[in-house]
């Protein structure tokens, strides 16, 4: 019998000549989305995870650290791990765990971020890595972002260069780093960038905003495309719910969209009797209004019972339909649902004359009518499209 080295369990598995049993959850996952058309990439064996030093931190005195990429500003002394599982103080220097080693490669629509107008229709390489600076109660990806990189069993060795390879061999030209918080792998995230920069690829994240400024500024300046998640508008929620604060997250949407180099998305989340009151809502409405301007995207998902919201009903129909009144009254312009199909907010409309410019079922474009950027009655759409230059 065949010894099962590396090299042959690898070759077996391409080859089909393994039985599925024997096959790791990691590779697993792999192998399917290789079968469906997701990725056709070479299957890299897991290594050790790899370390790399954190961006921004503070050396305190014997061998203590403050990290400064968010507003946990963790103190850690020598061993320790910060809230967002994945960055450790060895010996005097913060570490990232959370690099190179994704428990999540798949292909999705970039509709899915949510993101609506980034080049609608288009398919996004998603990336993912354990970890998350928050600890929202109804996390729909928990089984992911509440672990330790190193603690997921479903992860493979994935490097910057790698990535960029996976996502130019599809002929895809945009990564996503989603499904877990993008602001726990920065530094992966940052040096993806760097080479998909000069590769012709884009880079977009679904991120939860809560970041220092610095760390705000590093993902504008190597994203050219977010979606931030405005969860709620007031600290009680936050803290009860996401174990936040909610200034923090304002700032970074500030401080991303003043960038003018990256292209910003919200989205909330309507979780009944939690952050459903019709009063709040305006109020985020006229905040978008007056720091972010009319032409920001903005997202109502609707929650689907998870985690340890389990007990909590799915948002109501009429709930979607009323945010959305409140946010268009307010004066927004483009103002979407996500997780509900079909719907009519699911679609995008020219504000001036009202024509139905993009119909979508869900995260698929059933038509779609924006040439050159604009509508036929002549009003420039905001973001990026095939046809035009952004705008």
């Amino acid at each position: 019998m065949t010894s099962l080295t590396r090299r042959f369990f690898l070759k077996q598995l391409l080859d089909g000549g393994l039985k599925a049993a024997a096959v790791p959850a990691a590779v697993k996952v792999l192998l399917e989305a290789r079968e469906a058309n997701a990725l056709p990439i070479s299957l890299p064996a897991h290594q050790d995870t790899e370390l790399r030093k954190v961006d921004f931190f503070e050396r305190l005195e014997n061998k203590g650290i403050r990290c400064g990429v968010c507003p946990n500003r963790c103190v850690l002394d020598d061993g320790e791990t910060g809230i967002c599982r994945a960055r450790t103080n060895h010996d005097g220097v913060h570490y990232n765990h959370a690099y190179a080693n994704p428990c999540i490669l798949s292909v999705d629509p970039v509709e899915k971020l949510p993101m609506n107008n980034f080049y609608p229709g288009s398919e996004v390489v998603c990336v993912a890595v354990g970890g998350c600076n928050l600890r929202c109660l109804y996390c729909q990806n928990w089984e992911w972002s509440q672990k330790r990189p190193d603690d997921i069993k479903r992860k493979f060795s994935l490097g910057p260069g790698e990535a960029v390879h996976s996502v130019l061999k599809k002929d895809i030209r945009t990564v996503a780093f989603t499904y877990t918080e993008p602001i726990a792998f920065l530094e992966y995230i940052s040096d993806i960038a760097d080479i998909a920069a000069n590769s012709g690829v884009r880079c977009v994240a679904a991120s939860n905003g809560f970041a220092t400024k610095p760390a705000a500024r590093k993902m504008a300046e190597k994203l050219d495309g977010i979606t931030i998640g405005l969860k709620g508008f007031d600290d009680a929620f936050y803290e009860k719910v996401c174990g936040a604060k909610l200034k923090p997250v304002l700032e970074t949407i500030e401080e991303i969209n003043s960038s003018g180099t990256c292209w910003v998305e919200l989205t909330t989340l309507i979780v009944p009797t939690y952050n459903d009151d019709k009063k709040k809502i305006k109020e985020m409405a006229l905040w978008i209004r007056k720091n972010v301007g009319t032409k920001v995207p903005w997202h109502f998902a609707r929650f689907v019972p998870k985690y340890r919201l389990a007990n909590v009903p799915r948002t109501p129909v009429s709930t979607l339909d009323d945010a959305m009144k409140i946010a268009l009254d307010a004066g927004l312009e483009y103002v979407y649902t996500s997780n509900i199909a079909p719907h009519k907010g699911n679609n995008t409309r020219c504000p001036r004359c009202g024509r139905m410019l993009i119909e979508r079922i869900g995260f698929k474009i059933i038509k779609n009518e924006i040439k050159t950027g604009r509508c036929r009655c002549g009003n420039r759409i905001p973001g990026f499209f095939d046809s035009a230059e952004p705008v």
